[in-house]
């Protein structure tokens, strides 16, 4: 059969995303593919590779086509179940440890969690903190966990909608979310790697703000006292989320810009009444 290097040559693919498909599909290295790209590969693993290139040129995301996507320097775990993790999300995590900086046992709150992304991140960097993850998704929460496992953080993860996933006592010192914030009317939503990634992880199928609501109206009994919100948005929606918030009892509300530069993150602390 051919080698890994004309099969490279053939799939119609930018040159990284071919040796990223054959990595997978061989289950070698880079390091090992460059030594051995005049090997012959096996009649089976050409027609994966092949079909896996095809699935790429139709715009599948890599990511979903090779089964992980690294974030904050960890691989995770993602499939077409749980959105991709973005470089711009990173960001949230900052500042949840930023909040976090100089307490004991930080309570920290992920909602809508996805493939775990953001919570098991927290979690590795301050392992001494409680981290909780919820979602309504059944496939993310068992994503998540194998991530969790994976990467050795614990984490607790509950199954549900936002707050009705917890149990009903227990209060955080930061709740932290990228929650669905994409107008349904949208056409980013028929674009790009979004028309594969899953509906309701992008989109409330409303305004993109309703989710949002939600969070920050919700937050105000379930943090301590002067505890912290985190919200990523879209960068046009900075302004309505920094409204939610102060009118949900937030003071000291900031935005912060993405690696782009676009404000992407909007939180603030609770009122202390």
């Amino acid at each position: 059969m051919q080698t890994a290097q004309l099969l490279a040559q053939i799939c119609g693919l930018p040159r990284l995303e071919a040796r990223m498909l054959l990595e997978h599909v061989l289950q070698r290295s880079r390091e090992w593919l460059l030594a051995h790209d005049t090997d012959p590969v096996s009649a089976e693993q050409a027609a994966s590779f092949l079909t896996l290139a095809a699935q790429r040129r139709q715009g599948t995301p890599m990511a979903y086509l090779v089964g992980v996507r690294e974030f904050m320097g960890h691989r995770f775990e993602v499939s077409p179940d749980v959105l991709i993790p973005r470089p711009e999300t990173e960001l949230l995590v900052e500042l949840v440890l930023k909040s976090c900086r100089g307490m004991q046992h930080p309570r920290i709150l992920d909602l809508g969690t996805g493939s775990g992304a953001i919570a098991v991140s927290v979690a590795l960097e301050r392992p001494d903190a409680m981290v909780v993850a919820s979602d309504q998704s059944v496939a993310a929460i068992a994503m998540a966990q194998r991530n969790a496992h994976a990467l050795g953080a614990k984490v607790q993860f509950w199954q549900g909608n936002w707050y009705e996933a917890l149990p009903s006592e227990g209060q955080f010192d930061v709740i932290v979310s990228n929650p669905p914030y994409i107008a349904a009317t949208d056409a980013h939503l028929t674009q790009g790697d979004l028309r594969f990634e899953p509906k309701d992880a992008l989109t409330e199928h409303g305004d993109g703000l309703g989710a949002l609501r939600i969070i920050a109206t919700g937050a105000v009994s379930r943090l301590a006292q002067t505890g912290a919100v985190w919200l990523e948005h879209g960068f046009e929606q900075a302004s309505d989320v920094a409204q939610i918030l102060e009118s949900s009892g937030f003071e000291n509300v900031q935005t912060f810009p993405d690696l782009a530069g676009l404000p992407r993150v909007t939180g603030g602390t609770l009122r202390n009444l």
